[in-house]
């Protein structure tokens, strides 16, 4: 597996990319998941923090999903895999969550 190695434009060749939905109310377990990949795999992991969640369906008949992710929830994210070591954020401007409510 290994770490990510992209090319000199950028795009992925070998390694492991993680993508990592932020969901609202820390239901998505963003603290332990940043643990276990700055423990259990390295610290060089390249992660991916999303914060596309957005409710349909079922997902209204539970209070705790019934919601966007806001941006407090999202920086909190991108803040708990900083502490937990992790420095291969995706955080390019283009997707950062500007649809985000609140």
């Amino acid at each position: 597996m290994g770490v990510l190695q992209p090319d000199d434009s950028g795009v992925a060749q070998r390694g492991l990319l993680v993508r990592h939905l932020v969901l609202p109310n820390r239901l998505a377990g963003t603290e332990e998941m940043a643990r276990f990949l700055a423990r259990e795999v390295s610290t060089g992991t390249y992660l991916n923090v999303m914060a596309q969640y957005h409710p349909c369906y079922k997902a209204f008949d539970i209070p705790q999903l019934a919601r966007s992710v806001n941006r407090q929830e999202y920086s909190e994210a991108i803040d708990l895999a900083h502490q937990k070591g992790l420095f291969r954020l995706d955080e390019r401007p283009s997707l950062s969550p500007k649809f985000i409510l609140g």
